[in-house]
């Protein structure tokens, strides 16, 4: 029997790619058109929701991202189905111990952070079965206007890359066709996992200068990892609100953090990441192009 897939966010990061991932893997795919505007009658029937839907930039979280998530939680309230939701490493705040798992506190203070953990904690409080796929920063295979795309590789051409936080501190990344393959792998078991599944993907732990050699590896000539200048946006800040955000979370890159794979793992042990090179690479290959939308757009 052909399973069905419903697809918000389907021109997202996230989304897009979980909408390949299932139509490879032989599902029936459908998108939510938001201006139907009807999204319990386009959940009707699909066996898994996968929820791609974020506010455009930081400056409409506060208001935009709970009205999102509530009217998710209402709309798949009380039907058979799953809700997969990509979550971030926003919860933990600074002062969580690494690797950060499924067990680890959620410790943030931070507004951005704060909405988060609310965020996480409707869904856990629905009772609908929800899998929450946690992962670092995404590579991805078109120009989506995030760190690594806009800002990191952007002087790879030169031979350097500019890296936002110190170049020796690891930090967590997810290729987001192998993270859309873990949401379809996992999907396949929804029924055997607990009502809320919260699952950290690993993906690549790196710093900047092993994201830097690696680079260089495959291009055959040495890239500098330089540390990305700040007060450009701190200056910026006051004229451009988006940046309060990218200073908020700042942390993030000054804070050596992973992700503790253990329960993927467990779920889904043949599954096999793309190797890191090839990864970065591929996402490379964006940096000549310029990405629709600005860095922490979406997270």
């Amino acid at each position: 029997m052909v399973q069905t897939a419903l697809i918000l966010g389907a021109s997202g990061r996230f989304g897009r790619h979980t909408a390949s991932a299932f139509r490879a893997s032989g599902w029936r795919v459908r998108v939510f058109d938001r201006g139907a505007g009807d999204l319990r009658g386009a959940m009707d029937g699909a066996d898994v929701v996968v929820n791609g839907l974020n506010p455009p930039d930081y400056t409409t979280w506060k208001h935009a991202l709970p009205k999102i998530h509530r009217r998710v939680i209402d709309a798949a309230r009380g039907l058979d189905l799953t809700i997969i939701l990509p979550g971030n490493v926003y919860v933990f705040g600074a002062d969580t111990p690494a690797p950060w798992s499924a067990r680890s506190p959620h410790r943030a203070k931070n507004p951005l952070g704060q909405l988060r953990i609310d965020m996480e904690a409707a869904y856990r409080a629905s009772g609908t079965r929800t899998i929450l796929l946690r992962a670092g920063d995404f590579l991805d295979t078109e120009p989506s206007g995030n760190w690594f795309d806009r800002i990191i590789t952007k002087p790879l051409c030169k031979g350097r890359i500019d890296y936002p936080g110190p170049t020796n501190v690891p930090h967590a990344w997810a290729y987001l066709p192998d993270l859309a393959r873990a949401a379809v792998g996992l999907a396949m078991m929804r029924e055997t996992l607990p009502t809320f599944a919260d699952i950290p993907f690993a993906g690549y732990t790196l710093t900047g200068a092993e994201m830097a050699a690696h680079l260089g590896a495959k291009q055959g000539r040495p890239v500098r990892p330089a540390r990305m200048a700040w007060w450009p946006l701190t200056i910026a800040a006051p004229f451009w609100p988006m940046l309060r955000g990218l200073q908020e979370m700042r942390y993030l890159w000054d804070v050596p953090h992973s992700l503790d794979d253990a329960a993927l793992r467990a779920h889904l042990p043949g599954f096999e990441p793309t190797p890191v090179a090839h990864a970065l690479m591929a996402a490379a290959a964006l940096v000549d192009r310029h990405g629709p939308s600005p860095v922490g757009s979406a997270a």
